[in-house]
C-alpha cells in the first residue's frame, strides 16, 4: 500500500457499522516473560532467532479477528528478522489486504525500527510524519477512512519515554487531528491515560479513554497502564479490553467501535 490511496476506489467501511481495532507493541517478535530476559534475550535485538517467525505466526492468527490493527516495534526487515518485513509477513499472513510501514531509525542491515498499519478496508490516504524530539527515531501515521470531507481519523503512535518529549509530541499530533471530528488513537504511548487527557495538549480534543482498559505492561504481570486507545466522542465504544495475549512485553488492546448513524448514511453514499 502507497503513502496515498486513490479516493475513488473508496469502499464501504463496513455494513455491519461497527469496526474492529487492536493496537500492539510486538517488541519485534521477541517473547519476554520476566524481567531478567531483557538481559538474556537481549541479543535477539540485534541477531536472528528460530523462534521469531513461530511467534509472528502466533500474532498473525490473532490479528484475524480484527479489521484494523496498529503495530509497534516491528522490524521493517533486517538481519535480526531474518530480513523479513514484519509488518508486510503480518499482512499477508494475517490476510490483510493494505498495510503499511514507516520506517522510524534505520540502522541498515542491522535494524529497521518501524510502525505498521494493517487494514482490510481500503484508506482514503495514509500519511506519515517524524515526531519531534531531541533522540531521532519517533513517529506517527496517519490514516483516513469513510468520507473524504468527514473522515474516520486513525492515528498511529509511539511516544517518547520523557515527559517533555511526549508533551511536544502530543502538540505535534493535536495539530494534525484539528478540526476533525471522528478520530481515534492507538499505540504505544508510555504514559497513562489521564496524563494525556487531562495534562497534556491534548486535554481540549474531545477524546475519551476505553473503559475497563487497564494495565498493558509488563505482560507478564500488568501493572503500568502505556498502551491506549483513545477516541472522540462520536464514536460508540461497543466492547473493549486488553486481549490475554503474552507474547510480547506488551499486551494488545482491542476496541469493537461503531460507526454514528449519521455518518454510515453519508459514506454509503460512495461506491463499493
Amino acid at each position: 500500500m502507497s503513502g496515498e490511496a486513490n479516493i475513488s476506489e473508496t469502499p464501504y467501511l463496513n455494513d455491519s457499522r461497527t469496526i474492529r481495532l487492536l493496537t500492539y507493541n510486538i517488541q519485534v517478535g521477541i517473547s519476554t516473560s520476566s524481567y531478567r530476559h531483557y538481559l538474556t534475550r537481549s541479543w535477539q535485538h540485534v541477531l536472528p532467532h528460530r523462534n521469531r517467525k513461530e511467534n509472528l505466526n502466533k500474532i498473525a492468527e490473532m490479528l484475524k479477528e480484527y479489521d484494523v490493527v496498529a503495530l509497534q516495534e516491528v522490524d521493517g526487515g533486517s538481519l535480526r528478522s531474518g530480513f523479513i518485513n514484519q509488518v508486510e509477513y503480518l499482512a499477508q499472513e494475517g490476510d490483510f489486504p493494505y498495510w503499511y510501514q514507516q520506517l522510524n531509525r534505520n540502522f541498515g542491515p542491522l535494524a529497521k525500527h518501524s510502525n505498521g498499519l494493517l487494514s482490510r478496508f481500503r484508506p482514503l490516504y495514509v500519511n506519515e510524519y517524524t515526531l519531534p524530539s531531541l533522540i531521532p527515531g519517533r513517529g506517527v501515521i496517519v490514516a483516513k477512512y469513510g468520507d473524504p470531507k468527514d473522515p474516520i481519523v486513525l492515528v498511529i503512535m509511539h511516544l517518547s519515554l520523557s515527559k517533555a518529549a511526549q508533551n511536544s509530541q502530543l502538540l505535534f499530533i493535536r495539530d494534525l487531528i484539528d478540526g476533525y471530528q471522528h478520530v481515534i488513537l492507538m499505540g504505544d504511548m508510555n504514559t497513562h491515560a489521564d496524563a494525556i487527557l487531562h495534562n497534556s495538549p491534548l486535554k481540549s480534543a474531545g477524546l475519551v479513554p476505553l473503559p475497563g482498559v487497564s494495565h498493558t505492561f509488563p505482560s507478564w504481570s500488568p501493572e503500568k497502564a502505556l498502551d491506549h486507545i483513545l477516541v472522540s466522542r462520536s464514536l460508540e465504544i461497543k466492547k473493549a479490553g486488553v486481549v490475554p495475549f503474552p507474547v510480547s512485553d506488551h499486551l494488545p488492546i482491542a476496541l469493537d467501535v461503531r460507526l454514528p448513524d449519521s455518518y454510515f448514511k453519508k459514506t454509503k453514499k460512495n461506491p463499493a
